[in-house]
């Protein structure tokens, strides 16, 4: 049963912990090499793409949007760029074209780069064809730029303080409910096993005076 406890307290983590990896925004440095548009047949993971672009009718293949860069490291690097319109997550991004745009604006060569900070989403797999979401980007002078991620320190401050207050409550509501119960069931109990001690005892003493007097026959 312990082991039950920490292993469904591990897996909740990694399902909780993996969800807000893949949802919170997240920010890479990266050169634009070019961008473009390809016609993507939506399959198994269908669930890893975006709505189409707001006041468009979905379908089962559509053209996206496409940003390819390179990161610092020099490992490519390519995301999506689609509205999340009124849907989850809650960006509601309603200008990938906007975005688009000011992608092809910061486009540059190895040897005169431009960096750009990339702000997104999701997670990046080969083998399942999975991209990222590009939110929002903006040009930096150098490719080590100060980034401090205040949307998901405040919200994860937030989310915490919300699990504490639950946390209390639960507590509190032990105490008053719980607690007043278990006292009154271990009083109960507590009495049944003095009841049973004692009728023990009496059936114990009534034994003995009558083996002893079955012993007294013998005797004769």
């Amino acid at each position: 049963m312990r082991y039950f406890k920490w292993i469904t307290l591990a897996v909740l983590v990694l399902l909780v912990g993996g969800f807000l990896h893949y949802t919170l925004p997240q920010h890479d440095v990266v050169r634009i090499v070019s961008i473009e548009n390809r016609r993507i047949d939506f399959g198994a993971n269908s669930w890893f793409w975006a709505s189409p672009d707001t006041g468009s009718d979905a379908a089962v293949n559509r053209d996206v949007r496409f940003i390819n860069t390179v990161r610092v490291a020099g490992k490519p690097m390519v995301y999506r760029n689609e509205d999340t319109g009124w849907g989850w997550p809650p960006y509601f991004k309603l200008d990938s074209s906007n975005l688009q745009t000011e992608a092809a604006d910061l486009v540059s060569a190895k040897d005169t780069a431009q960096w750009a900070v990339v702000t997104h989403y999701g997670w990046r797999s080969e083998f399942f064809s999975i991209y990222p979401n590009a939110i929002s980007l903006r040009p930096v002078d150098s490719p080590a730029p100060t980034i401090i991620p205040w949307f998901n320190i405040i919200f994860l401050i937030f989310v915490l303080l919300i699990m504490l207050g639950i946390f209390r409550m639960l507590q509190r509501f032990r105490k008053r409910r719980i607690d007043p119960v278990l006292e009154d069931v271990g009083e109960v109990w507590d009495k049944v096993e003095d009841g049973a001690a004692v009728a023990h005892g009496k059936a114990t003493g009534v034994w003995g005076r009558f083996t002893g007097w079955l012993g007294t026959w013998r005797s004769k």
